[in-house]
């Protein structure tokens, strides 16, 4: 049985099939970050490439949307994300992205952050062509497929370009059918073979291109990929120009030393996994967008030496820690989202939190120490979302502190919430939203955060929706103008 379906596929990245090439424009999007990159520092950066032997442009006037090319490029590997900001475009770092950056000169400890990244690319894809109905992990499949004795533990180029890159959604009966149809394909001659791909030439020169020129050349250069070259099965026409792809018998595998840490990835985060999807009624896309970019395992963590940031770790996850234990009052984990929140409103030098939680009262008491104002912080998961908030009860809350108004901290919320609170002192703030501008606020050593803003954004949205206020912030403060 085959997957096809209609000739659509995953859209790979053909940008560039040289890692350094896409390191030495991620380090220079770093540099950048405070002052923002104009059209002469991308000229510039086109230059340095090309002295360095990375960049062959045959446009003499070097133009610009190779580079911008390999920012998206980078986007789709998750080393980061782009937003706009007041019309103005942005590079904001992904946390694995940074710990890339951090450890660029150690290959060994680069092939496996590279690794956890691609773990972390799913379809529906903020920065891909790839069609919708797509909703899969694509490279935890294809580390799956490698993974797998039935197939010797290897592909060949001409199975990811007939099969695997159609492959739009994935369960344990799907997965046992593709690799029944692998092993089927591996039973044909060329001639057979090349037969097959003629039937649907146009389908298939892009997939096989994509895959074998220029994703496992890249995956390889990264040392995420052992490639082996094998004898050319056909060549089909591109279109109606001259131009022809080869169809190979090139096989991948696993490097030896990535074998651990694809197996506990593997195990923590399966390949069966359903991925997040960008039109999720209850949310902005720009949410999606953030906890799919804030994947940052705690494996890979052990499994390179990095020292672990307990806080920063569990501010990256606090979404999570509120999902499941907001809702569970047994057991010491039922109150680390409230460690979390607390420890993170007490980063602002100007405000001191405290932990209170129980029943009838706020998670958190916070002043606001110039203004002498007590405000309110509560979490709400998304098991009690679908009753909305009850601004009756946080208004007893805020009472009981003498607050001036309530943030509610929640990963999602039915649209109907916002009416509930639309009248009184009460904000909310997405839980991804707030975690990664205090992310963003320790990644570049800032331990005193100045809680004005704040308050002035709450002041002035009372009874709204601040995600967006707080997103903007952290963007026009960290991320790279590009």
């Amino acid at each position: 049985m085959t997957l096809r379906i209609d000739s659509k596929k995953w859209i790979l990245y053909r940008h560039t099939r040289d890692f350094e090439k896409l390191c030495a424009v991620a380090e220079f999007l770093k540099s950048y970050t405070k002052t923002g990159i104009s059209k002469e520092d991308k000229t510039n950066l086109n230059l340095k490439l090309r002295d360095l032997g990375l960049y062959n442009e045959r446009n003499p006037e070097l133009p610009l949307d190779a580079i911008n090319h390999k920012i998206n490029q980078l986007s789709y590997y998750m080393f980061g994300y782009q937003a706009k900001v007041d019309g103005q475009d942005r590079f904001l770092f992904s946390p694995l992205g940074n710990l890339f950056l951090k450890h660029v000169e150690d290959k060994e400890k680069t092939a496996k952050i590279f690794l956890t990244m691609l773990w972390a690319v799913q379809y529906q894809h903020p920065h891909s062509g790839t069609d919708n109905e797509f909703q899969l992990y694509p490279f935890r499949l294809i580390y799956k497929l490698l993974s797998e004795p039935r197939l010797s533990n290897k592909l060949y180029a001409f199975e990811v370009a007939y099969s695997v890159v159609f492959t739009n959604e994935i369960t344990e009966a799907k997965y046992n059918e593709l690799v029944n149809e692998l092993l089927d394909l591996r039973k044909l001659t060329d001639e057979e073979l090349a037969d097959k791909f003629q039937e649907d030439r146009h389908a298939y020169v892009n997939s096989a291109y994509e895959w074998d020129y220029y994703v496992s050349s890249l995956f390889e250069s990264a040392g995420v990929l052992n490639k082996k070259d094998g004898v050319v099965i056909t060549k089909l026409q591109h279109g109606n120009t001259n131009t022809f792809r080869k169809i190979t018998r090139n096989e991948v595998s696993i490097p030896d030393n990535l074998k651990t840490l694809v197996q506990q990835l593997e195990s923590e985060y399966s390949f069966l996994e359903s991925p997040l999807l960008l039109n999720d009624p209850e949310r902005l896309k720009i949410d999606v967008v953030k906890e799919i970019y804030s994947f940052y395992p705690k494996t890979l963590l052990i499994e390179i030496g990095e020292e672990i940031d307990d806080f920063k770790f569990e501010l990256l996850n606090l979404p999570k820690l509120i999902e499941q234990y907001a809702d569970n009052n047994d057991g010491a984990e039922a109150y680390l989202f409230e460690d979390a929140l607390t420890d993170g409103f007490n980063m602002f030098y100007n405000v001191e939190a405290q932990k209170i939680g129980g029943a009838g009262n706020t998670d958190l008491e916070c002043i606001y120490i110039p203004k002498k104002k007590k405000f309110a912080v509560d979490a709400k998961s998304t098991k009690n979302k679908l009753s909305g908030v009850n601004a009756g009860r946080l208004e007893g809350h805020r009472e009981k502190i003498g607050g001036a108004y309530t943030i509610v901290v929640t990963p999602r919320y039915v649209p109907a919430v916002l009416q509930d609170i639309r009248t009184s002192p009460i904000v909310i703030i997405r839980a991804n939203t707030f975690s990664e501008y205090l992310y963003n606020c320790i990644d570049n050593d800032i331990r005193e955060i100045d809680y004005e803003d704040f308050d002035s954004i709450i002041v002035n949205n009372l009874g709204k929706d601040i995600s967006k206020n707080i997103s903007d912030l952290t963007i026009s403060r960290f991320a790279t103008k590009n």
